[in-house]
């Protein structure tokens, strides 16, 4: 269970890591504490019905101003699900395939 104290999410709860999540970042060798610090540090973004928790070059620089070192995750991406479970995690440096659904989108879909 990770429990971030996040700058960007002050109401964090905790995350639990789904079977497929472990799974995944056994075979992708991406370790717990990068997890982590996706979930602490990480640009949300909704998209696709979860909520991507990515690390891009701009949380690297702003994080590093601060001391924070995230230039070795670059491009890791955190998929949480409503629940709040990490859904699985992967490393890609391009955001722009990550649609944000939109507002009206939304609205849509909870009303049904």
């Amino acid at each position: 269970m990770h429990r971030p104290s996040s700058p960007n999410n002050q109401d964090a709860i905790s995350k639990v890591v789904s079977r497929h999540a472990a799974v995944r970042m056994q075979q992708r060798a991406i370790p717990v504490r990068a997890v982590d610090a996706a979930l602490t540090y990480g640009r949300q973004i909704q998209a696709k019905g979860v909520t991507f928790c990515v690390i891009g070059r701009k949380e690297v620089k702003r994080y590093a101003a601060l001391g924070v070192d995230l230039s070795e995750i670059e491009g890791l991406q955190v998929l949480v699900g409503s629940d709040g479970a990490v859904v699985t995690a992967y490393r890609n440096r391009d955001l722009h395939a990550i649609r944000a659904t939109s507002r009206r989108t939304r609205r849509r879909h909870q009303n049904h």
